[in-house]
Formats: C-alpha cells, structure tokens, sequence
C-alpha cells in the first residue's frame, strides 16, 4: 500500500510542480523562493498524502498549503525580498523580451501589496480560482476575498505605468494576467 502513495505523490509532483512553482513565484516575487517555498509544502503534502489523496482536489489542498508556507516566511520576518527590474527569464520564444518586461512591471507591482492581498490576486485572477475557492485555500471568508481582491487592485491601479505595461500583454493560457 505504501508503494501505491507514493506512486501517486510522484505522479501529482510530476504534473503539478511546474504549476505550483509558478503560482509560488507569483507570491514570492524570487524565483530561489518559489521553488523553496514548493518543495516545502509538498514535504508537508508528502507526509500526510494518505489523507491528502483522499481529499475531492488534492491541489486545492496542496495550494492551500503552498500560501499557508508563504505566510508563514513573512511571519517569521526571515526573508527579504529585493525584486530586480526584470526577472531572471529565460528566453523560449520571440516574444520573451516584452513579456519579461511586463512580468517585472507585475512583479515589482505585487511586491508593494501586503502578503493577504497579494495572495489574493494571485489566486483569484492567476489562478483563477472562485471567490469560494480562494476563500476555502486562504481559510477566510468570501466577504473578505472580496475585500481584498478590490483593495489589492484598487493599489495595482494606482501604480504607474502598470497598466500600460499589462495592457500590451496576451496571456498565453486562461486566466486573467
């Protein structure tokens, strides 16, 4: 039986890691971070998947962990972020450069929310999430998603030059970026 878990722990990591690394970048701002931040909520996903694999959506519970671990980095008040003009990207396609660029503009932009906010724009228009699943993810009510998210981009808006830089940009995949 222990071999079937962990078979299928393998099998979520593989289809998700990339996925989670993302949506923990958009949090942590550092790509260092992300990953650091993935692997520890997976080691605490490993520990308990047995009760995670039972649950509807594992990712959502997984999800739930990676914010969770993000939190707790601001409590412990271990980590700085300094966020440089442009993420360290690496260049897949033609249009990498201006995408790049936009994705700083984003970055330095979710960098000056508070890490509640900040996890809330991420999960509801990155993600994609419903205002009940960002709710359920952040263990909060949805009045307060909804409070968030409207502060949280009433902040973006009034960052200049955001809104020129994110209006060039095409997301490549659903949801809102």
């Amino acid at each position: 039986m222990q071999a079937e878990l962990e078979a299928q722990f393998q099998e979520f990591v593989r289809a998700r890691w990339t996925h989670l690394v993302r949506t923990a970048y958009l949090l942590t701002g550092d790509p260092h971070h992300a990953e650091d931040l993935t692997q520890t909520a997976l080691a605490k996903a490993y520990r308990s998947w047995r009760r995670v694999s039972r649950t509807d959506r594992p990712e959502a519970y997984v999800r739930r962990m990676l914010v969770s671990c993000n939190s707790d980095r601001f409590r412990k008040r271990r980590v700085t972020e300094s966020l440089t003009a442009a993420p360290p990207e690496r260049v897949l396609y033609d249009d990498a450069v201006s995408r790049a660029d936009e994705r700083g503009a984003l970055l330095a932009a979710l960098a000056q929310l508070p890490p509640k906010q900040r996890a809330v724009v991420v999960l509801r228009y990155w993600e994609d999430l419903s205002e009940a699943e960002v709710a359920d993810v952040l263990g909060c009510s949805q009045g307060t998603v909804k409070s968030q998210a409207s502060k949280g981009l009433a902040k973006l808006r009034t960052i200049p030059g955001l809104a020129q830089a994110m209006s060039h940009a095409a997301p490549s995949q659903g949801g809102t970026r």
